[in-house]
């Protein structure tokens, strides 16, 4: 009977142990399996997800940009808010208020207008270089000012003493083998901190090019104009001042 009793009660603690040792231990095994096997679904979903999002974005419907003849729009570049107008921009990508690293610009010279959003720009007609000021404006890279770059750094490029240019300005020509080869040194000896620019040659049907730029807060702006501009530099100067002056909001 005590025998009897003993195997009772083994069955008992068998039972409330959650069965035979073997037993138990497949139960053990079948939760880590299916543990495991959640964890790999999750896993997987996850990487389809993150393969799909961009697919998504695509196919989302996007805002489309503002119409060219748009009222200006507030763009902020290097932290400097700027009021632009639409139809001055040339990127479409960067035809929208907001913040953005860079915005490239084109206005009519000498009204300083946007272009005509009507008129299409083909290659078979190409915009009159000859009557465009180009703009761009790019966060600053923290590097000298063009009028600490006109006593540091331009210096050390140029050969030979200033000569006199077209009214007033003087110009110097950077030597070769250097940064600067290939282009001449202009500004106003008056105002050099206002009016620096470097200028290229025209070679062959590719006429001479002038880049002029300014510091304004923490942003560059970098303005592009023909050569030929130069025998009028100081209405170009004013028309840079009155560009710059009319995309600043007041106050700003």
């Amino acid at each position: 009977m005590a025998r009897k009793r003993f195997g009772n009660k083994a069955m008992t603690d068998i039972a409330v142990a959650g069965g035979p040792p073997r037993q138990r231990g497949r139960g053990r095994r079948a939760r880590r399996t299916g543990s495991r096997r959640a964890l790999r679904l999750l896993a997987i979903a996850g990487i389809l997800g993150l393969a799909a999002a961009p697919m998504a974005y695509m196919l989302w419907p996007q805002p489309a940009p503002p119409a060219p003849d748009a009222p200006s729009l507030p763009i902020t570049v290097g932290g400097v808010t700027l009021n632009v107008p639409p139809a001055a921009v040339r990127v479409a990508m960067q035809r929208r208020p907001g913040a953005q690293a860079r915005i490239d610009l084109m206005f009519l010279w000498p009204s300083l207008e946007p272009p005509d959003p009507a008129t299409k720009v083909t290659p078979a007609t190409p915009p009159n270089i000859g009557e465009r000021i180009f703009v761009t404006v790019a966060a600053s890279d923290g590097t000298l000012t063009p009028a600490e770059r006109l006593k540091v750094i331009y210096p050390r490029y140029i050969t030979g003493k200033p000569a006199a240019g077209p009214d007033g300005l003087l110009t110097s020509a950077f030597r070769a083998n250097t940064p600067y080869q290939g282009e001449e040194l202009f500004y106003d000896p008056a105002a050099p901190e206002r009016f620096v620019l470097r200028c290229t040659q025209k070679v062959g049907a590719t006429p001479g090019m002038c880049l002029h730029e300014r510091r304004i807060a923490t942003a560059d702006v970098t303005v592009r104009f023909p050569r030929d501009w130069l025998a009028d530099w100081r209405a170009v100067a004013d028309g840079i001042d009155r560009l710059i002056g009319a995309m600043r909001p007041a106050g700003s």
